[in-house]
């Protein structure tokens, strides 16, 4: 087996970690004096809780149910390990963290020179990706980061496409990437530590190491910035997505993490993760906003929920956003409204050479020794169209299935709620009367002498009696009607 090539997940899928779980308990029961709910955790026993009888067990069932529904829905908690495994224990079984290290080893023995100082268990969200902190023995002071992640879903480049593509972006990441490595299934990369850690550690207060649940998840100390940094910073990742659009790159995964502050320069960091097909973390969100459906909305959208988090220092509870907080920066909510809002949501993005150009960021000026280009050879160019175009497609196609899988939801839930229900039994009563006359006249029968009676039914064809047997008219029109008009009444 060649360096980081490794088998893919099982079944041979690529698997999607940003794609929502949920669980529901479906039904319970006593087991052993404890009480099974469809889960692997079990309810605690009887004689702790002091009573098994059928309302305290629904009331227990509706609370767990609950906790639950916030553990799938948290944007940071849901993506962790522990519940992954939990919820999905056939595509989470693996020991990332073992293989992690194999493929590290690996590439250690082919370059002696590198050399792991310490593992950084859980520093980002990803499943997938790991970090270790290594130093190189010719430059013993100085510190790297090695990061390791699996290619995702979204990878449509063939393998020396995504190979030139990353040796044209690592030089824009901060500073040089020293080391980058490519395969058919994973990559791995060295590039400079950061000790300061990332605009988000800047907010958030916090070292850099820790884990990223600990980090994130409820930060006591979290600040947004002054409003000269938000101008500056927000202008500096503006003219960096500029220049990928440009160029034909696509990012999607800007957020205040794979954001770096050198020196008062804002610098976007794994802006190779677009290529790498992995899926954005703001993915789930995306996804249920169908306006959104190119690479260049889907960096504006992430830019709306950045420039959110340096504002208000932290990001934002859920999208659209019609109530901001306030803040003495009137022009930063402005541009907030213009694409976290609901009609922003329902009309479309703005582009980023409009952001650029409204009076929060128009009056920065920037040094010309921060502007760069990116020179993209036409073959590269042209494949870069092509996956641009099949990333975008698969978007699209996820965005219709779930507006499908919305409207049946709300048809079934239409249908089935109680003044559904009543409204369909209050026509039923007012109907039965007139059913009942229509059906003494339409079904009828004639015996014996071959007299025929006329039909009371006028839609309904004489009988034939020329015998002495039955003759059973069809049902009235005016009966299916009526069925019909129930089903028809449910909108969808």
């Amino acid at each position: 087996m060649s360096l980081l090539d490794k088998s893919p997940a099982p079944g041979g899928l690529l698997l999607d970690d940003t794609q929502p779980l949920t669980a529901s308990i479906e039904a319970s029961q006593t087991l052993q004096s404890h009480t099974v709910c469809g889960i692997s955790l079990p309810l605690p026993p009887k004689k702790l809780i002091g009573n098994m009888d059928r309302e305290f067990i629904a009331e227990r069932q509706r609370g767990l149910q609950a906790y639950l529904d916030f553990i799938t829905q948290h944007p940071l908690i849901s993506t962790s390990l522990f519940v992954k495994k939990f919820l999905d224990p056939n595509n989470y079984s693996a020991n990332y963290t073992e293989i992690a290290l194999q493929q590290v080893s690996m590439f250690f023995r082919s370059d002696p020179k590198w050399e792991v100082l310490e593992p950084l268990k859980d520093m980002g969200w990803r499943i997938r990706k790991k970090y270790f902190l290594i130093k190189n023995k010719e430059q013993s002071k100085e510190r790297f980061l090695l990061s390791w992640v699996d290619l995702g879903p979204d990878k449509f480049l063939s393998e020396k496409d995504l190979q030139s593509t990353m040796k044209l972006l690592t030089n824009l990441s901060v500073r040089t990437v020293p080391f980058e490595l490519t395969s058919e299934s994973s990559a791995l990369l060295i590039r400079p530590f950061s000790e300061k850690g990332s605009l988000r550690d800047q907010i958030c207060k916090v070292k850099p190491r820790e884990s990223h649940l600990k980090k994130y998840c409820n930060p006591k100390k979290s600040q947004g910035l002054e409003l000269e940094q938000i101008k500056l910073y927000g202008r500096q990742i503006l003219e960096g997505l500029k220049l990928l659009h440009d160029s034909g790159l696509f990012f999607g995964h800007l957020h205040a993490s794979n954001v770096v502050v050198d020196e008062g320069v804002c610098r976007l960091v794994d802006i190779e993760n677009g290529v790498l097909g992995v899926p954005s973390i703001l993915r789930p969100a995306f996804t249920q906003l169908r306006k959104i459906n190119t690479t260049e909305s889907i960096d504006v959208f992430c830019f709306g929920h950045l420039l959110y988090e340096m504002t208000y220092g932290r990001p934002p509870d859920s999208v659209p956003v019609d109530h901001f907080p306030s803040v003495p920066y009137s022009s930063v909510v402005s541009v907030l409204q213009s694409i976290l809002s609901t009609e922003a949501c329902k009309s479309g993005m703005p582009t980023v050479p409009a952001l650029i150009q409204t009076p929060l960021f128009s009056d920065v000026r920037l040094n010309h020794s921060e502007k760069l280009q990116i020179k993209v050879p036409s073959r590269l160019k042209e494949a870069l169209k092509e996956a641009k175009g099949s990333l975008e497609k698969r978007l699209r196609e996820e965005q219709r299935l779930i507006h499908q899988h919305r409207r049946l939801t709300r048809a079934q839930s239409h249908y089935g709620s109680e003044e559904e229900k009543k409204r369909r039994k209050i026509l039923a009563r007012k109907a039965s009367p007139s059913l009942l006359s229509v059906s003494d006249g339409c079904f009828l029968s004639a015996a014996g002498s071959g007299a025929s009676s006329p039909p009371t039914c006028p839609s309904s064809p004489a009988p034939s009696s020329t015998t002495g047997t039955p003759v059973h008219l069809p049902v009235c029109p005016l009966v299916s009607v009526f069925i019909i008009s129930i089903f028809m009444s449910v909108p969808l």
